[in-house]
């Protein structure tokens, strides 16, 4: 696969699937001449030293590297390559960066990653960084000398120092006339910091929040503090004030607020300071703050938590640096969503899709990002999602899953989707959301809701596909899987639905499969389902479910061999009698012995049952059965009981081969009838009613078939000119 841009090539290694990171992949862009790049956004650990390096040569306008942990202080060296094009450049969460070995070529390797052997690097500045405007350091490790290390910087524009520290602020004040944003999220401010900020007399955007959990801030904001802002940023667009305590009432009285539509008019403003604004702002943020449920709020768009828009307005504002205001933004959308209605869907799925692919390795954001999916996507909202939406959504639950072993990130990501319509919008992705499923349902997990959501899953991914998917499954370890499963809960005395629906994966996967019907017997399958026949005698759905896949086996004649023994026979034959689940079980033990007897009285090799008894039983129990039962069977095709009908040697196999076309024709003819015509059905029918070896009452069955395709073939034929 060829990739020609690296910040495509590090999506495609974060989207999970299958594209593996080349190390030597950067260095395809070492000659500008050939390779020319711009722009470069990079993030988490896939970037390295050597990665830079590889590009130095490149005149780069835009480097954006966030949380890019693997880099150190010889990564600032090759940023001084830079230095004569950059313009803007983010090394947010890039906390190593300023770490350099203490003595080089005297640590061993580990010492690269050990802080303990490294010390902070104090002499580096952005001397040469003459073209430098927008610059973020968010999170920048402690002890970063930030004063020394800017002021080489003449003309800064933008300036992001989220979550770094400093006492004394007055050095901003050199861009005074030059700085247009300002982020200054988790720092603790002070009235110092306030009056260095009312001078940036040019500033459009201001950014003074902070995570109201993350720790105890001392500063609170005041009327007063509010008021100073609006009258000396005169250019001011754009504020965000979100998780600050107000100490002291900055809203006017219900009494004075006016009545009528909701207004964003300065002069209508319930927070006093902003009524001196000279226009509404074009964001203000007042996510976790008590500002945020005022009626009229001077701004186009508000972050908060007082409704929906607030709270897309806060996912979309911090889900790039902030994960933990984020989560609990989403976390307020899974609520909505959950409870009431989710007005904005599209805008909603967007965004927390997003916000997975963003933070892939944050717990919270996984947690309350795929709970929300799970709302999101259900069928309330289904006929508003586009094909490619959906199948992003499905991207971003399979990272999850693969990403996180955690027992809720799990449970909400296969719960996201059931949502889908299975397995046809999976099937884009089929092989790896298999072996996601495969490894949760490793019988050692505890869980028994993910076991059983994810063995429902298996399940109907196996139910309605073709056979080589069933058979690249079935190499994956599915069978073996499921008969773990089964053996674990026997071992546990338990029939519980995890059991029932491994049986009936299994029936699925082994339909017109034989290479998986070998690999159940191999596997010890049949001493499986006799030890579940008698530790479980009076489980109905169990039954017909073991039976169904015993079926199955039983169409391959290879394996047939392996079922002629007393026992196996002697069951089977026994289960001819039951009644569970209506005919079911009978009907399916009826079905593998007529297989079986298909073979000839030469393939019985066994003294006991005698042949002739069985093939009484059997016909005892078709003749038992009503016509017209409604049926808990899906064929897709009826090639293995047509193969019963062209031979003389087992009539009674002949019969039920014919019964159960019958049945289906009479019952669900729009389904069944256009299959046996498609199938070659009616010409082998009437051929076996010309056969002297097949009995009368088959015949007239045979006949009452053909009849019924006629007639629906009639009813059904276009008549229209």
């Amino acid at each position: 696969m060829r990739c020609s841009d690296p910040t495509r090539y590090v999506e495609l290694v974060n989207a999970a699937c299958n594209f593996e990171p080349h190390e030597s992949f950067f260095s395809l862009f070492s000659d500008p001449r050939s390779t020319r790049l711009t722009r470069i956004h990079l993030r988490e650990d896939l970037v390295q030293d050597q990665d830079l390096e590889a590009i130095r040569k490149q005149d780069l306008v835009e480097l954006y590297l966030t949380n890019c942990e693997k880099l150190s202080a010889k990564s600032l060296q090759t940023l001084r390559s830079f230095s004569h094009t950059l313009v803007s450049l983010s090394l947010f969460g890039c906390a190593n960066i300023f770490y350099e070995e203490e003595n080089p070529g005297g640590c061993e390797d580990e010492c690269l990653v050990n802080p303990t052997c490294q010390v902070l690097v104090k002499d580096f500045t952005f001397e040469g960084f003459s073209r430098l405007r927008f610059l973020n350091l968010g999170r920048m490790i402690d002890g970063v000398p930030v004063e020394s290390l800017l002021r080489p910087l003449n003309s800064l524009a933008a300036l992001d120092l989220s979550g770094i520290q400093t006492s004394d602020a007055a050095f901003l004040t050199q861009w005074k006339d030059s700085l247009v944003s300002l982020v200054l999220y988790n720092m603790d401010l002070s009235e110092d910091h306030i009056r260095v900020i009312v001078q940036l007399h040019k500033l459009r955007h201001l950014d003074i929040s902070r995570d109201r959990l993350s720790s105890y801030y001392k500063f609170k904001l005041t009327r007063k503090v509010l008021s100073l802002f609006v009258q000396k940023l005169g250019n001011l667009m754009s504020l965000d004030i979100s998780g600050h305590m107000i100490l002291e009432n900055c809203s006017i009285s219900k009494m004075d607020e006016e009545a009528g539509q909701t207004s964003i008019e300065p002069s209508k403003s319930s927070i006093m300071p902003f009524r001196a604004l000279k226009r509404p702002l074009q964001f203000l943020g007042l996510f976790e703050t008590s500002l945020c449920r005022l009626t009229h709020i001077p701004a186009y768009k508000v972050s908060g938590d007082k409704n929906e828009e607030q709270v897309l307005n806060a996912i979309e504002a911090y889900t790039e640096h902030r994960p933990e205001i984020t989560s609990r933004a989403i976390n307020l959308l899974f609520d909505i969503a959950r409870i009431e209605r989710c007005n904005q869907l599209l805008r909603a799925l967007k965004l927390v899709i997003t916000a997975l692919k963003c933070h892939k390795y944050d717990k919270n954001i996984q947690v309350t990002g795929s709970a929300a999916l799970f709302y999101l996507t259900n069928s309330e909202y289904r006929s508003e999602q586009s094909v490619k939406l959906r199948r992003q959504v499905i991207q971003v639950v399979l990272n999850g899953m693969e990403s996180y072993q955690e027992v809720t990130v799990q449970r909400n990501c296969c719960l996201t989707l059931c949502n889908f319509s299975i397995p046809e919008e999976l099937e884009f992705q089929y092989r790896r959301v298999n072996e996601l499923l495969l490894s949760i349902l490793n019988p050692t997990r505890q869980d028994e809701s993910i076991q059983r959501i994810a063995v429902h899953l298996c399940n109907a991914l196996v139910c309605q596909v073709d056979n080589d998917h069933k058979e690249a499954v079935g190499k994956m370890g599915f069978v073996v899987t499921m008969l773990k499963l089964i053996q674990k809960k026997l071992l546990d005395k338990i029939c519980d639905q995890v059991m029932e629906f491994s049986w009936s994966a299994l029936w699925n996967i082994t339909d017109e499969t034989p290479d998986n019907c070998e690999m159940f017997l191999n596997f010890n399958g049949m001493k499986l389902f006799l030890d579940c026949l008698k530790e479980f005698p009076e489980k109905q759905e169990l039954h017909r479910n073991m039976l169904g896949l015993l079926g199955n086996v039983a169409e391959v004649k290879e394996l047939r061999p392996q079922l002629m023994t007393s026992q196996f026979i002697s069951v089977f034959s026994n289960l001819l009698e039951s009644k569970a689940d209506g005919i079911e079980v009978s009907y399916n033990a009826c079905g593998v012995l007529s297989h079986i007897m298909f073979d000839g009285p030469e393939a019985w090799g066994i003294c006991e049952p005698q042949r002739e008894e069985v093939e009484e039983r059997m016909w005892a129990a078709i003749q038992s059965w009503d016509i017209n039962s409604r049926r808990n069977i899906n064929y897709r095709s009826f090639e293995p009981i047509l193969r019963l009908l062209p031979q003389g040697i087992s009539p009674v196999s002949q019969h039920w081969a014919t019964w159960a076309l019958y049945n289906l024709v009479s019952v669900y003819p729009d389904k069944y009838c256009p299959l046996l015509i498609k199938e070659g059905g009616m010409p082998l029918l009437r051929d076996m009613i010309k056969m002297a070896t097949a009995r009368q009452e088959t015949k007239e069955m045979a006949r009452k078939v053909i009849e019924h395709c006629s007639n629906f073939k009639e009813e059904n034929m276009d008549t229209s000119r």
